[in-house]
């Protein structure tokens, strides 16, 4: 599979989501497991709190985590979400605290990616780079990253933590996509110029921040996923000629739409199906043209400029 830069690591361009797989029985799990490394798809993405915290122990419980398998592959996973207590944490002893945790779920010595999961309103970035460092020297974390974080937060983190951020993990797919509309839209009065998030799309890009894109086929936020969904005729119709094109499934080109913007982004994919992971993967494979990206974002409802909308001034 080709790859993306993550810091100094190369990783695979397509990332496994590890949300739901305490779902799958042992044999179901290791079989997903091993399927997804012989694909070449061998960053596999948690977070402490995802299946209760049950996700990452059936993980490491069906794969049979030893050393020799461990150096097969990328872990990444989050803290910082506290829903027990109904609060985000990112104090010192709590992200040391859920490292270790997870680092006894995984059945690993090292964790090769941290994400700050989502901002604590109550952070002091002090104690996050004071955890980073002490997790970095003790060989627990090679490399940090955030979770839905803006500019302006991530450049508060920036001014305490030395290690550089290198990743970001944004929603996005084709149809959840305001921060490429918005700069699309630059000096418009209209909706989708409005700036939700500081522009972070760009702001990344600068920064040399990889953007790992979650959700990648839903709509609005957890809405549900567009593919053959009643809403979106005009996207499937266009996600089913472009797919007839490359000999492969409409999941494969909406997966293909995000890996073609010039970002290098890492979509982050949720199924458990073996089968719908096989179509995700076949996106590294194929790289839309530009008509064919504009095509498709336009059939989801996301009007260019230079097309006049009803009622909406254009210039």
């Amino acid at each position: 599979m080709r790859t993306v830069n993550l810091g100094d690591m190369k990783v695979p361009a397509i990332a496994v989501g590890c949300r739901r797989i305490n779902n799958l029985e042992k044999p179901e799990a290791e079989l997903f497991i091993r399927t997804a490394m012989d694909l070449g798809a061998n960053f596999f993405d948690h977070a402490d709190l995802y299946g209760g915290m049950k996700s990452d122990a059936r993980f490491a419980e069906a794969i049979d985590m030893k050393p020799s398998i461990r150096e097969k592959m990328f872990i990444q996973t989050k803290c910082g979400i506290r829903p027990a207590m109904n609060a985000f944490d990112l104090s010192k002893d709590y992200i040391l605290s859920s490292v270790d945790g997870s680092l006894k779920r995984l059945r690993t010595d090292y964790i090769d990616v941290l994400l700050i999961h989502r901002m604590d309103a109550l952070v002091e970035p002090e104690e996050v780079a004071e955890a980073f460092g002490i997790l970095q020297q003790s060989g627990k974390v090679r490399a940090f990253g955030v979770s839905n974080l803006n500019p302006m937060q991530i450049r508060l983190l920036q001014r305490y933590v030395k290690q550089p951020i290198v990743a970001n993990q944004l929603q996005f797919s084709i149809a959840h996509c305001s921060m490429v509309s918005q700069g699309i839209y630059t000096n418009m009065e209209l909706d989708s110029a409005i700036d939700r998030d500081g522009s972070i799309l760009d702001f990344c890009r600068l920064n040399d921040i990889t953007i790992q894109t979650w959700s990648p086929f839903q709509f609005g936020y957890m809405n549900g996923v567009f593919l053959d969904h009643p809403d979106f005729p005009e996207l499937n119709k266009v996600l089913k000629e472009i797919a007839e094109k490359y000999s492969v499934t409409p999941t494969t080109i909406a997966m293909a739409w995000i890996l073609r913007h010039p970002a290098r982004m890492q979509p982050i994919t949720g199924t458990m199906r073996i089968e719908r992971l096989k179509e995700c993967v076949k996106a590294a494979e194929i790289t839309l043209t530009r008509d064919e990206w504009y095509a498709l974002y336009t059939a989801a409802g996301n009007a260019l400029p230079c097309k006049p909308q009803k009622n909406q001034a254009t210039s």
